[in-house]
């Protein structure tokens, strides 16, 4: 819903901010007074094309932003978060600056996007009726939406276009698989080499760092035999042997312990040493002992590493990336393997489209249904906004396979009895076109995504008993949308939550444009105006506030 406007240096507004409310509103204003420039504002912030033309003369920008309150299941929320253009919780922001020059800057968020961007936003958040431009009813992917949701066949419509992406993937397969059948015969065997290369190495982490660890063992053994025994006779050596002395030096220790009592914990702690040292002196022994000097095991060891370290080079790999690999070629087999199974793939591609093409035709056969009942109610709707005789048609038109079905859907439309049934979207008449936008939102009000309704000329051509009951349409329509019109007819702006004007004064020499939210007198005040002309009569006021109390 639309929260705010502001409007600065755009054509005859200076400077302008207006709040809005749900429900129905509508603007009001003397011929030229600047009713289109509002609308024209938000088209422009809406993604519309910009040119230099839309600054207010003197001034060397203009700049116009919109703040909309958004539901926390809008469909926007998931596109803002896609485009990195997500903001303030329930809140979107959007304006558009247009330079003098011509140049135009666009921000979501604060954040800086394409009018392109502006555009895609707007379309989930505003629906302009009596402009082309942004006439979303226009667009063949709207109509197809509106008949599906009328149809209740939103959800079987989802489920055909995945169902559609899963059957071109599918066929996709396929098809590479028969074009380059060469190329992955060339790659099946090169990664079949790889894998028998890497398999017959029998190389896991744990052997490798036995076998290095193993290596180091064999090639330092005379090394670590002589190192061994040396430190073992240099603690039993029987006159230079650390245990010959110290087991002396226990002794004369002893005989003063025998003397001071506060010598014996030294001397037990002397004694535990030489038994360490004893167990040690044993223990490097023993170890001398036992190292294993053997040529033919170490030359063994070599030629592994050789090899594992050869291959692991072949392939550009450090010894320990070797079990990975093996295993990514190994999948990378079965994956070609798999994509190479023509009949496997040509049988997965018919099961996709088979299974496409059951959702496409239960997808036809709602559209078909929802279609005669759209066209009943929409056309019953025509009848009451002067059009009578006038009737509007639902086309479906086949086409090939496409993730939308297996139809186009086409709104199509009469005005007026004796005239053809011609596309919505070639509709000549401005006001017509609001007007069947009118009845189409009227039917579809729980259906239409964009929570707010712009009409423009939805009055162009009627009077009397057809603008009561244009009015009344609005006004129900305001139940559950928020809906904005500019109109010339009171018995419309009779039937408003909100009235606001438009005028044009003469400032400094300058026609400015401005904006009001009028009181209920003021109200009175103008539907009077709009009923009796310039000169306002007591019977003229009388009538306004009894069509506002009606209303």
């Amino acid at each position: 819903m639309l929260l705010s406007l502001s409007i600065s240096n755009f054509v005859l507004v200076d400077h302008l901010s207006l709040d809005f409310s749900a429900g129905f509103s509508v603007l009001t204003g003397e011929t030229g007074a600047g009713k289109s420039i509002l609308l024209d504002a938000i088209s422009l912030v809406l993604g519309e094309r910009a040119d230099a033309g839309v600054v207010r003369e003197g001034a060397e920008r203009a700049e116009i932003s919109a703040e909309f309150a958004i539901s926390a299941d809008s469909p926007v929320n998931d596109w803002l978060t896609e485009n990195d253009l997500a903001g303030e919780e329930s809140v979107l922001l959007m304006r558009r600056v247009v330079e003098v020059s011509g140049r135009s800057r666009a921000f979501i968020n604060g954040r800086p996007c394409t009018a392109q961007q502006l555009k895609a936003v707007g379309e989930y958040l505003v629906d302009i009726h009596g402009q082309h431009a942004h006439y979303s009813l226009l667009k063949a992917t709207e109509q197809r939406r509106l008949l599906d949701a009328f149809g209740g066949a939103a959800e079987l419509a989802g489920e055909t276009a995945r169902a559609y992406r899963v059957w071109r993937e599918a066929s996709a397969l396929r098809e590479s698989a028969q074009n380059h059948a060469g190329e992955q015969d060339a790659e099946r065997e090169r990664l079949s080499w790889i894998e028998q290369e890497l398999a017959s190495l029998d190389f896991s982490l744990d052997a490798w760092q036995d076998l290095q660890e193993s290596h180091r063992r064999l090639a330092h053994a005379a090394d670590l035999a002589t190192g061994a025994q040396t430190a073992s006779d240099t603690l039993e050596a029987e006159e230079t042997g650390v245990l010959n002395r110290l087991r002396a030096l226990r002794g004369n220790l002893a005989d003063l312990a025998a003397i001071d009592a506060a010598l014996s914990e030294p001397l037990g702690l002397l004694e535990s040493a030489t038994e360490t040292l004893h167990e040690a002196a044993r223990e490097l022994s023993r170890y001398a002992d036992r190292v294993d000097l053997d040529p033919e095991a170490l030359n063994l060891a070599e030629q592994r590493i050789t090899a594992v370290q050869t291959a692991a080079r072949k392939f550009r790999l450090r010894p320990e990336e070797i079990p990975e690999h093996l295993a990514t070629t190994r999948s990378q087999l079965r994956q070609l393997g798999a994509a190479t199974d023509l009949a496997a793939l040509a049988a997965a591609e018919a099961a996709a489209e088979t299974d496409y093409r059951r959702l496409a035709q239960l997808l036809s056969k709602k559209r078909q249904a929802a279609a005669g009942k759209l066209d009943q109610a929409v056309s019953a709707a025509m009848q009451q906004l002067s059009m009578q005789g006038g009737s509007f048609e639902t086309g479906l038109v086949n086409q090939d396979a496409a993730a939308f079905g297996l139809e186009e859907v086409e709104f199509r439309v009469s005005p007026h009895v004796g005239q053809g049934v011609k596309p919505l979207a070639k509709t000549a008449s401005g006001g017509e076109l609001s007007r069947i936008g009118l009845a189409l939102q009227t039917v579809l009000s729980g259906t239409s995504g964009a929570p707010t309704l712009l009409f423009d000329e939805v009055d162009s051509g009627i009077g009397g008993g057809v603008a009561e009951i244009v009015g009344r349409l609005l006004a129900e329509l305001g139940g559950t949308r928020q809906v904005l019109c500019v109109t010339h007819l009171p018995q419309v702006a009779a039937r408003a939550a909100r009235h606001y004007q438009v005028s044009k004064q003469n400032r400094d020499g300058r026609a400015v444009s401005q904006v009001g939210l009028l009181s209920h007198q003021q109200r009175i005040e103008e539907i009077a105006r709009m009923l009796g002309g310039v000169k306002l009569t007591d019977a003229t006021r009388a009538h306004a506030e009894e069509m506002l109390v009606v209303g």
